[in-house]
């Protein structure tokens, strides 16, 4: 979150904003607007954040001076201004977040398979034995049954198990 220093507050609640968009009816911010500001990675790590932080918000129906608490490491403004935001558009959130819900609930995970294998794609690369993970979910989605490949490193792996433990807790909170 501590990129989000390097636009004025302005520029953070039109982010907010927008991230809500993408959160509520799928129209996701645009790095070309942002490009002269953060890198790809930078860019993904703090919508990926910000998302987090407004989902949980609602999902935990945190207080303002919990929201400011945990923004405060950014800086004077910045936590205002997003809760500005998420006082806006509370009600939204919160109706995606239930929809996000139902959704996740109609589609079943039948079962799982995972293996681990090393990446050794060239002569420069081999010698860092990046460890990668190939997940397959077995999903059943309205009587058919559909398999999901993914393939993540390290870092992606503890931020979806991360994402799943705070999906979780969302879930216990609004049953």
């Amino acid at each position: 979150m501590l990129s989000l220093k390097k636009v004025q507050t302005a520029e953070c609640h039109r982010l907010c904003h927008r991230v809500v968009d993408e959160i509520c009816r799928g129209e996701p911010p645009s790095l070309v607007d942002y490009s002269d500001t953060w890198s790809l990675v930078e860019w993904l790590d703090l919508k990926d954040c910000l998302t987090s932080l407004l989902l949980k918000m609602v999902g935990d129906g945190s207080s303002d001076e919990q929201v400011l608490a945990g923004l405060s490491d950014v800086g004077p403004g910045y936590g205002e201004a997003v809760l500005s935001v998420l006082e806006a558009r509370r009600e939204e959130l919160r109706k995606a977040l239930l929809q996000r819900t139902h959704l996740m609930s109609s589609a079943n995970l039948q079962d799982f398979d995972w293996q681990l294998k090393l990446a050794l794609s060239s002569d420069k690369i081999s010698s860092l034995q990046t460890p990668l993970l190939n997940l397959s979910l077995y999903v059943r989605e309205e009587g058919a049954l559909r398999s999901v490949a993914i393939e993540m490193g390290r870092e992606e792996l503890n931020t979806l198990i991360s994402s799943l433990e705070a999906a979780n807790k969302v879930v216990l909170q609004l049953k």
